[in-house]
């Protein structure tokens, strides 16, 4: 696949980015496009490697390596290598529902799993498919198209994230009559109101979902099932529902002073802001929320990351971000070789705006914050934080984090956003339609299927496999879509 030799005659060449003094500027979207030649080019290095881990989406030591959706990458990077990109885009669109929202915010399981990789820097995967998706709606090659025959079946998808637009998508295809139902205002769910404007730019779903409108695909906004709409009223209405409402609780800090004002969930901080954003046509960011104040970041993940980003431009005085673990290394350790997933430290665009503004990494390791500070009115002022070092628990021999005590250390913060993950879905839905759940509160299927406990209700996305990927819950919404439609039809062609 891609030029025999190609590894061994160009190096990896990532598109140009705008320059932080630039970007922080605003909350458009940073990443360019590569000349045509020069894509061709990196197409060109992707290996005739005979195993190819980048498609293979399989767990490895607990991880998963490789792509969930199974895209066929060295074959439509050979066609990128060609100029072949209409075959490129057909070759894609086989697997993928939605590569112009993954090649925007995927981690890229698939370069972590890239043979080139082993050796060298991995094949730019990710990029070569948003120049192929970038090419196809330039060229007018994406549709959605209206079906001829309808089945007369009616779908209820309860929640408009990448799992249930992933669904409504294909089953719309197969001829049913497919409504999304989403309890915010508008559609699109953690792609919308999860992930800042400069990494997915709001029009990117805008148009997607107008396509899927126009196909057929009919969008209630603000209404909150399981609230607005009862499960028995939906379940009488409609043939099937899908439950993909997200892993939407987020883990929250217990400590004192914890009820101070200035302390948010960092989900809600950040649909705050693209609301605001939205709400304005950008032109009223909503500065007040960080303008001139010292924030503290707890959690070091993406949304982390993005809390960052996003208050660098909001005007803060000070981004620190806290993350409970150690450091990780700069490069593969040897317990942890390829095509695993790696763990080595990543400098997000977030923390490479805090370098540049600020002279140093935002981020400070093993440390959590011990309690939140306020004052006579209960507004935070400040947090004591406090180290930690892992110790062996006797009992289960696992390795815990705990404080060390006397590194206690205060320090100001006007605003704290909490993005320390999320504990599974939020109940009153699972509840109101009556379906089992596991340990982790996400709603219990037999393995590897989609079907609940209750009759005619299925699940998928972080609903039903708890907090994950875009791409994840890309690949679970094709496959309940799936499942739906063998239930309606007895088979599928899907």
């Amino acid at each position: 696949m891609g030029k025999t030799t190609g590894f061994l005659e160009y190096q990896r060449t990532d598109a140009p980015i705008r320059p932080e003094a630039a970007r922080i500027l605003d909350f458009q979207e940073f990443h360019g496009n590569l000349q045509a030649a020069a894509r061709r080019e990196q197409a060109a290095r992707c290996m005739d490697c005979g195993i190819p881990f980048c498609q293979a989406g399989t767990v490895i030591a607990g991880m998963v390596s490789g792509c969930p959706l199974h895209n066929l990458v060295p074959e439509i990077n050979d066609l990128v290598y060609l100029g072949r990109m209409e075959e490129a885009y057909r070759r894609l669109q086989i697997t993928h529902s939605f590569p112009e929202f993954t090649s925007r915010v995927c981690p890229a399981l698939c370069e972590a799993a890239c043979t080139c990789g082993l050796h060298d820097a991995a094949v730019t995967t990710k990029e070569n498919e948003k120049a192929v998706t970038t090419y196809a709606f330039a060229n007018g090659l994406v549709r959605e198209e209206t079906p001829q025959i309808r089945t007369g079946k009616k779908v209820a998808v309860v929640g408009s994230g990448p799992a249930g637009l992933a669904a409504a998508q294909l089953l719309n295809r197969r001829g049913h009559e497919v409504t999304v139902f989403e309890r915010k205002d508008r559609v699109g769910g953690l792609l919308r109101y999860g992930i800042p404007n400069m990494k997915l730019d709001k029009r990117v779903i805008d148009r997607r979902v107008q396509m899927m409108e126009d196909a057929g695909v009919h969008f209630e906004v603000n209404v909150d099932v399981g609230k607005d709409i009862s499960a028995d009223a939906l379940l009488e209405a409609y043939d099937s529902v899908i439950l993909a409402c997200g892993a939407s609780h987020p883990r929250d800090i217990s400590v004192p002073g914890r009820e101070a004002e200035g302390i948010f969930f960092a989900v809600d901080f950040l649909g705050t802001v693209t609301k605001r954003l939205l709400d304005s046509d950008f032109t009223q960011p909503p500065k007040e929320l960080a303008e001139g104040k010292d924030v503290i970041v707890i959690g070091g993940g993406d949304t982390g990351n993005d809390c960052v980003g996003t208050c660098i431009r909001l005007g803060a005085k000070s981004v620190t971000q806290l993350e409970m673990m150690p450091e990780p290394p700069e490069m593969r350790l040897g317990s942890n070789p390829w095509p695993e997933w790696p763990r080595v430290k990543k400098t997000d665009y977030g923390q490479e705006e805090a370098i540049y503004l600020f002279g140093a990494d935002p981020r400070i390791y093993q440390t959590t914050v011990k309690e939140f500070l306020k004052d006579e009115e209960g507004k935070l002022h400040g947090a004591v934080l406090i180290s930690l070092e892992g110790k062996k628990d006797e009992k289960t021999g696992r390795m815990q984090m705990v404080p060390v005590e006397g590194s206690e250390r205060e320090v100001p913060a006007q605003l704290v956003l909490i993005a320390a993950g999320f504990l599974g879905s939020e109940s009153y839905v699972a509840e109101s339609f009556g379906v089992a759940r596991d340990v982790r509160t996400n709603v219990k299927t037999e393995p590897g299927k989609y079907a609940t406990s209750v009759p005619n209700v299925f699940t998928a996305g972080d609903m039903h496999r708890g907090q994950s990927l875009v791409v994840w819950a890309i690949a679970e919404g094709r496959g309940v879509a799936r499942a739906v439609d063998e239930a309606l039809m007895g088979y599928s062609n899907l």
